[in-house]
């Protein structure tokens, strides 16, 4: 949004709604497609639409190197990697080996047996995506700083939510459920009065603060570049 015109918002303020009404439309335990499903799918087209306007308007480039984007490059790389039994899964195969749990059968807490990892989406993957997707964009500039921090206040929450679920669901799976342990880590998919939720919100003031600072560094460091110049 930095790089269209203010009037932009009149499109990506209703797409924000649309999109935000996915856990009223969407329901895991019910997941055929309904006609209602497009009222969330139409705030994200209409999200596709304004990254390609703000593509095509900025260009499309890669940003200047940030200072802690090899920490980026390692938490993208353990994250890719922890994700392997869910790309597999969501292929429709165990992912071979015997590095991570997959098509072993596990008791689910009503009894009932499954595989360590079944077959289709899982949860963490979402996790996963949002993750990779905050490590991405917070490496873009904003200048206005209201902007920037708004901005990096939604990463930090993205990159906190996600990460939790990530954790959650990959915890429950290679270590739960391999026995190692029988402490689980509460679901946090749907916000609540609970402490997961006081976790995530922890992470995410964590996360912006983080951000912040780092573009506070990046930001000093172009400006002694400029004045030596």
């Amino acid at each position: 949004m930095a790089v269209l015109p203010s009037r932009a918002w009149w499109v990506a303020a209703p797409a924000i709604a649309l999109c935000a009404t996915i856990p009223r439309f969407v329901d895991q335990d019910n997941l055929d497609a309904r006609w209602v499903n497009a009222i969330p799918a139409l705030g994200v087209g209409i999200a596709i639409g304004l990254t390609a306007a703000a593509t095509r308007r900025a260009g499309a480039r890669l940003a200047p190197r940030r200072p802690w984007d090899r920490w980026r490059l390692i938490l993208t790389a353990a994250v890719v990697l922890v994700s392997l039994p869910w790309i597999a899964a969501e292929l429709g195969f165990h992912f071979p080996g015997d590095l991570f749990m997959g098509e072993e059968l596990g008791t689910e807490n009503d009894g009932s047996t499954i595989a360590a990892v079944h077959l289709g989406h899982h949860h963490g993957t979402d996790g996963a995506v949002l993750v990779l997707t905050a490590l991405l964009l917070s490496r873009v500039a904003v200048e206005r700083r209201g902007l920037r921090i708004a901005t990096f206040a939604y990463l930090g929450t993205m990159f906190a939510y996600g990460g939790v679920n990530f954790v959650q669901d990959a915890w429950n799976e290679q270590v739960v459920k391999r026995g190692w342990t029988d402490a689980g880590i509460p679901s946090a998919l749907l916000p609540g009065v609970r402490p997961i939720w006081g976790v995530v919100i922890l992470l995410a003031v964590a996360a912006t603060l983080v951000l912040l600072r780092e573009e506070k560094s990046y930001a000093a460091t172009a400006a002694a570049k400029a004045a030596a110049l």
